[in-house]
C-alpha cells in the first residue's frame, strides 16, 4: 500500500528520524516519532515543534480580479486583504455547507491559498470551473511546507533571519531562509504562536535539518497534531466541517466578515449566501458544535452518540481525544440546539456505558497567538 502511496520531500528524513509512518490523504506520513504522542504534544506546548505539512494543497491565483473571482466562492473579504497578511475562508456550497476550509494570503502580486489535502484536488476543480478572463490559477508541485510551532519558535526561526520577530498573527512575507526565498506566515494549527514556511523542495531538507540542529526543536507527528488543534478548539476538515454544515452550525461566524453580511458594502455573493445569512439573522438552526470534556478518564472517540439525562440522543462526537495538557478527555460534536448549554452534562456511549461529559467552552487551552 505504501508504494501507492504519495510521498512529501521530507519522506527520506522522516524515516531516517524513525518515524511510524501512516497513511493519510493519500499521503505516506508521520504519525510519531520516538518520544511518542503524548510527549510530543507537550514539547510543541513548552517549546518548538516542527511538522512536515507537505501533503497540503499550495495555489496561486494571479490576475487584476484574482481576488474579485476569489471572493465570489467564499464568505470573507479577499478584495480588502492587505498585502503581506493572510485570512481563513471557507468554501461553501449552494446549501450553505462547508465544502473546504483555506488559508488565503496577498503577496500583491497574486493571491496564495493553502487548502486541505484531502481536498486539494476537488478545490482545485472548483476554482479552476470558476476561472474567468484575466485570471490564472498555477498549483505549485515544487514547494514544500513546514510549521514550526510552538513559545520558542520566533526565537529559533529569527536566528535563521530576524526580520520574521516583526510579524504578528496572521501576517505573511516573502523571507530569505538559508539563502532561499520562503513564503513566510505567523499562523498555525496547534494555538501557539509559530509560523507556517513554503520553501522550495529542493530546500526543504536543509532547512527542516537546520531547525532540528536547535536543542529547542523536535519533529511532531499526525498523532500530536490532531491533539493539539482539538486543545485549541480548531477543527478537522471531514470530520468537524463538511459539506452539510453550515457556518453558523459550526460556530464559525467569526469566518464570515461583516461586509458579507446582510447590510453589508459587499452583501452576500457567494454560494449559499441567502441560506448563511438567514441563519445569521434568525440564529436558528438545529444543532451547534460544542466542546466537551470527560467527567472521568476514558477518552471519547468520533462517531461516539450523545444522550442527555433522559437517554433521549441529541448528538454526535466528531473529535476526541485525551488532551495531554488539559489532563482530562477533550472533544468536539455537534449537540441539538435546545440543549446547548455550558455547564450542561450530556452522556457519551462508549461499548455499552453512558459517561458523563460537560460542555464547556472552546478552546479548552488558551491559543497564544503573538498578536503585538
Amino acid at each position: 500500500m505504501s508504494q501507492q502511496l504519495k510521498q512529501t520531500p521530507l519522506h527520506g528524513l522522516h524515516i531516517e528520524m524513525g518515524a511510524k509512518m501512516v497513511p493519510f490523504a493519500g499521503y505516506d506520513m508521520p504519525v510519531q516519532y520516538g518520544l511518542g504522542v503524548k510527549k510530543e504534544h507537550i514539547h510543541c506546548r513548552d517549546s518548538a515543534g516542527l511538522f512536515d505539512v507537505s501533503h497540503m494543497g499550495q495555489v496561486r491565483l494571479k490576475g487584476q480580479h484574482a481576488a474579485t473571482l476569489l471572493e465570489t466562492l467564499v464568505p470573507v473579504d479577499i478584495v480588502d486583504l492587505p498585502e503581506g497578511k493572510q485570512r481563513y475562508a471557507v468554501f461553501t456550497n449552494e446549501n450553505g455547507g462547508i465544502e473546504d476550509d483555506l488559508m488565503v494570503t496577498n503577496f500583491g502580486d497574486h493571491l496564495f491559498l493553502v487548502v486541505n489535502a484531502a481536498c486539494k484536488e476537488q478545490d482545485i476543480a472548483h476554482l479552476k470551473t470558476h476561472l474567468k478572463d484575466g485570471v490564472e490559477l498555477e498549483v505549485i508541485e515544487d514547494r514544500a511546507l513546514l510549521a514550526l510551532q510552538g513559545p520558542k519558535a520566533a526565537m529559533v526561526l529569527a536566528e535563521l533571519n530576524p526580520a520574521v520577530s516583526d510579524m504578528v498573527f496572521m501576517d505573511a512575507a516573502r523571507v530569505t531562509l538559508l539563502g532561499v526565498e520562503c513564503y513566510v506566515s505567523r499562523s498555525g494549527y496547534t494555538g501557539e504562536d509559530g509560523y507556517e514556511i513554503s520553501v522550495p523542495n529542493d530546500k526543504a531538507e536543509e532547512l527542516a535539518r537546520a531547525l532540528l540542529a536547535f536543542n529547542e526543536v523536535e519533529w511532531i507527528g499526525l498523532g500530536a497534531r490532531d491533539s493539539l488543534r482539538l486543545e485549541c478548539g480548531l477543527c478537522l476538515y471531514g470530520h468537524d466541517l463538511d459539506p452539510t454544515t453550515t457556518p453558523l452550525e459550526a460556530s464559525l461566524m467569526w469566518a464570515i466578515t461583516p461586509s458579507r453580511r446582510a447590510g453589508g458594502v459587499r452583501e452576500g455573493g457567494f454560494p449559499g449566501a441567502d441560506i448563511i445569512l438567514e441563519q445569521l439573522q434568525t440564529k436558528q438552526v438545529s444543532r451547534k458544535r460544542v466542546g466537551l470534556v470527560g467527567q472521568s478518564k476514558a477518552p471519547v472517540r468520533e462517531g461516539t452518540k450523545l444522550f442527555d439525562a433522559e437517554d433521549n440522543e441529541i448528538g454526535i462526537v466528531t473529535s476526541g481525544t485525551f488532551g495531554p495538557t488539559k489532563g482530562i478527555p477533550v472533544a468536539m460534536g455537534y449537540i441539538a440546539t435546545e440543549v446547548n448549554k455550558l455547564g450542561e452534562t450530556v452522556y457519551a456511549e462508549v461499548r455499552g456505558k453512558k459517561l458523563p461529559m460537560t460542555i464547556e467552552k472552546m478552546p479548552f487551552v488558551p491559543q497564544r497567538y503573538y498578536r503585538g
